[in-house]
């Protein structure tokens, strides 16, 4: 009999086509999360998986399904995954490291534009039948002559300043681990510390993972050492961002604007995560500029995103190292 693979989230037909050839293909076909029992009942006699952000997947959930020999993620971040669970009981986890960073470093940048110029105002202007020929409103910032400051420098934070560096804007970079000096001359961007970057940014970008170090990094505290009317722009992880702190901070003007692809609420591991977006934050129309996570919502980079996860299936249930593999399993 072929193996099963259950696919916790909607894939291309493609995607399913390439597993069928060797393998059993339990498909989700709405565009809905599955609740974790009917997960687990889909799950429990696989042989591998295909899991997507919003899935968790713990010790609990390995030991209901002891066939398992992959978790093969659709993705590059992993903290709601328990990796050292799925080594002690001899499973693969895989992940697909690099095809996220371009889509992801020009979302910011469109929501960067679209923020500091008024995009979306613009948008409801013009749709609600107000508009009757220019006015002399919805003035933003523009970005000539202005400083950016990215905190985080791997390999979405480089996709952005190698970007950015045509627009004639002062980059600024904060990292543990310094760029070469080519790379700083080529990129027109220069090393500093976090209080200075923050003190003299017009726009902060970070771009870093979800680390407990991490969690909540701009709270009220960090904000009050960003510039008078500075924008922050956040499409890495959610909690980076404590959203209660920048409603407050919008409040009293000490932000001019928040734009975000990526939310609190999302953050699946945290046992203390909010529900929701909070209500000021959606309310305040005039200075944020939301996405619903579209980092990597590029059709033919969520193609590849899906076949090297199912690639990685193929190589584990053939006995072989998946090329994705970030763990050893300890077999029995």
């Amino acid at each position: 009999m072929k193996p099963k693979v259950v696919l916790t989230h909607w894939v291309h037909p493609e995607i399913i086509d390439l597993l069928q050839t060797t393998a059993n293909v339990i498909p989700n076909t709405t565009r809905d999360t599955l609740p974790r029992e009917e997960l687990l009942s889909r799950a429990k006699d696989a042989d591998a998986l295909m899991v997507f952000m919003p899935d968790r997947i713990d010790a609990q959930f390995l030991d209901a399904c002891p066939k398992l020999k992959i978790v093969g993620a659709a993705l590059k971040g992993y903290d709601n995954f328990d990796i050292d669970a799925c080594t002690q009981r001899g499973i693969w986890f895989s992940i697909v490291p690099d095809l996220l960073t371009i889509p992801t470093a020009e979302l910011t940048i469109g929501l960067l534009l679209g923020l500091t110029r008024h995009l979306p105002e613009g948008d409801r202007c013009i749709r609600s039948g107000s508009f009757h020929g220019w006015r002399p409103e919805l003035y933003g910032t523009g970005l000539t002559g202005r400083t950016l400051g990215i905190i985080g420098m791997g390999a979405v934070g480089r996709a952005i300043s190698k970007r950015l560096s045509g627009f004639d804007m002062k980059l600024v970079y904060c990292d543990n681990v310094a760029l070469t000096n080519d790379q700083e001359q080529a990129w027109c961007v220069r090393r500093v510390s976090l209080d200075e970057l923050l003190a003299t940014s017009d726009f902060v970008v970070p771009m870093l993972p979800m680390t407990p170090q991490n969690l909540h990094l701009f709270n009220a505290d960090t904000i009050s050492k960003m510039q008078p009317g500075s924008y922050l722009i956040n499409a890495c992880r959610g909690s980076v961002v404590d959203e209660q702190a920048v409603v407050e901070a919008l409040r009293i003007g000490k932000l001019a604007g928040y734009a975000a692809d990526v939310f609190e609420m999302e953050e699946w591991a945290r046992p203390d995560r909010p529900e929701n977006i909070p209500r000021a934050l959606l309310d305040n129309t005039a200075q944020t500029f939301f996405t619903p996570h579209l980092g990597s919502a590029v059709s033919e980079v969520r193609i590849e995103i899906e076949r090297q996860a199912a690639s990685n299936i193929i190589q584990a249930l053939a006995g072989d190292r998946p090329v994705g593999a970030i763990n050893n399993p300890i077999f029995a």
